[in-house]
């Protein structure tokens, strides 16, 4: 793996699954978590920017940015694929991470899924032990809206 062991890989695999989870259940402060304490996210600004442009650091930053996804009914981040390699210097990795972010919402008074095709570009490191991300940088490929059908917890669904 070009200097990233199978453990390395394997917990920062684990790492950005959980950064979807937390996101995706709104659990703002295991997200957080995840961050180094000096971490940095940077996002992207839709429609007028596609590329990273807004710098959000340390876990209170980050946080409040996160709080945007509150105002959606759900989100539903698919990780499509993770490529590892060693930092500049021991104990930091880079990390490309490719995801389809579904943000569902009501639009004219329907259920309607804005998607996200994009790229992580992570820098993580090793903090008290563990691989934290010391900044993600989020770059939007392109954006789409889809219909949605049904959404579970509407209409008496299970």
């Amino acid at each position: 793996m070009n200097g990233v062991t199978a453990a390395d890989a394997a917990a920062l695999t684990d790492l950005v699954g959980r950064y979807a989870l937390y996101a995706d259940e709104r659990d703002f402060a295991r997200l957080t978590g995840l961050f180094a304490p000096d971490g940095v996210l940077v996002l992207p600004d839709p429609p007028r920017a596609l590329g990273p442009v807004l710098a959000r650091t340390g876990h209170e930053e980050i946080a409040a940015a996160m709080t945007a996804l509150e105002s959606l009914m759900m989100t539903f981040h698919a990780l499509a694929g993770q490529v590892f390699e060693p930092g500049p210097e021991p104990g930091t990795a880079t990390g490309a991470v490719a995801c389809v972010a579904h943000h569902l919402s009501v639009r004219d008074g329907a259920p309607s899924d804005l998607v996200w095709h994009l790229r992580y570009a992570d820098t993580y490191r090793r903090h008290d032990g563990a691989w934290r991300i010391t900044r993600r940088e989020v770059r939007i490929d392109w954006i789409e809206t889809r219909p949605v059908r049904r959404v579970r917890g509407r209409e008496g669904e299970r």
